[in-house]
């Protein structure tokens, strides 16, 4: 089954990956965003979701069958986060729901329902893992409550069905960069390889040695379809994982040797990456000229606070994909070879020097 979808953020992460999945399912694909980038086989729309009357035009003649909202607005408080969110949400309901042609309505989250939102990050006792779809809401603002609450209400109303979509920390190409730790890695990685910066974990002592997961952005693509379209998924909250799981003891190593680089262990005088590449900068910069790579800022490339944030947690995080297995999805992605598809990408886009060759700066 396919239909005509309207990706809501479809410059990042998982908007960009999935409106390339649709189109080579045959789905007609509207990608919305503030600064639309071209995708091949995908109508891009320029809108910004707090400009109601913007966002009317822009839709004027766009009548979905399906909405993937897969889009965020990062503000200083919780309690912004809410309001900004909210309000985003709200715009974008009051626009598609009079077209009347909506059947789904899917929703990105992600495993803050659990653990708190940033500004409570680790403040709060995390559930026991593997986090299940089951366990209660935190009593605790968090705008992903918020974002829910406003489709429940209108599937209800309008009768169209949704989905709420958990995964753990994403791996996948994107053409905008706001919380992407393969990306980060990535560039850290080249930076590291370019100047003889030794590869250092940076992250606490429970995440180098206890297990994890990741979510590669194409499994959730896949996920995204299956339950859009899938009448035993229609109304569900579902987790979403690569399948697999890992310690950053081994994975470190193994990304270490695709960029022939040094596995540097974890310690306690490692430095998170956002304190070791403050001033990186402009070494990024000469770097990027050398080898004619498409964005000379770092910044629009690497998220160092987000992959601090994930890998500095002092406790494990987890999740079940029972529910998903249960219902009958059954992608899966060892989480090594979505790093390295990832790192091929970017290669092939430019974003990273070549691998292959090695050019060694001196850094003062």
């Amino acid at each position: 089954m396919s239909g005509q979808a309207l990706v809501i953020g479809s410059t990042g992460i998982v908007g960009f990956n999935l409106a390339e999945h649709l189109v080579s399912r045959g789905w007609g694909v509207h990608g919305l965003a503030r600064r639309p980038v071209e995708i091949k086989g995908v109508h891009s729309i320029g809108a910004d979701l707090l400009d109601y009357p913007g966002l009317v035009k822009a839709l004027k003649d766009v009548n979905p069958t399906h909405v993937f909202f897969a889009t965020w607005s990062r503000n200083p408080t919780e309690a912004e986060n809410i309001a900004v969110n909210g309000a985003m949400m709200r715009n974008l309901l009051q626009v598609i729901r009079p077209k009347d042609s909506l059947e789904h309505f899917a929703l990105v989250t992600g495993l803050k329902h659990f653990i708190g939102p940033f500004e409570m990050y680790a403040q709060v006792a995390p559930p026991l893992t593997p986090f299940r779809e089951t366990l209660p809401r935190l009593d605790i603002p968090n705008f992903y409550y918020d974002l829910e609450d406003q489709v429940f209400a209108a599937a209800e109303q309008d009768s169209f069905g949704w989905s709420v979509h958990r995964p753990h920390t994403m791996i996948g190409f994107a053409k905008t960069n706001v919380m992407n730790m393969g990306m980060t890695l990535a560039a850290y990685a080249a930076y590291c390889r370019e100047t003889g910066k030794p590869f250092a974990f940076s992250g606490d002592e429970v995440q180098w040695n206890g297990v994890t997961d990741v979510t590669d952005a194409r499994v959730l693509a896949q996920h995204l379809e299956w339950a859009s379209t899938t009448p035993a998924a229609r109304n569900q909250a579902l987790h979403v994982t690569n399948g697999d799981v890992f310690r950053w003891k081994w994975m470190w190593g193994r990304l270490a040797d695709y960029f022939g680089l040094e596995a540097v262990p974890f310690s306690k005088e490692n430095e998170p990456l956002g304190e070791q590449m403050v001033d990186a900068g402009p070494t990024w910069a000469d770097i990027a000229k050398r080898h004619d790579l498409v964005e000379a800022n770092l910044e629009r490339i690497a998220s160092f606070w987000h992959t601090d944030a994930d890998l500095l947690r002092p406790f494990e995080c987890i999740t079940d994909m029972s529910k998903s297995r249960a219902l009958g999805f059954t992608a899966s992605r060892p989480s090594d070879e979505a790093f390295f598809d990832l790192f091929d990408r970017m290669q092939q886009e430019r974003v990273i020097p070549p691998v292959a060759v090695k050019q060694v700066l001196c850094v003062a």
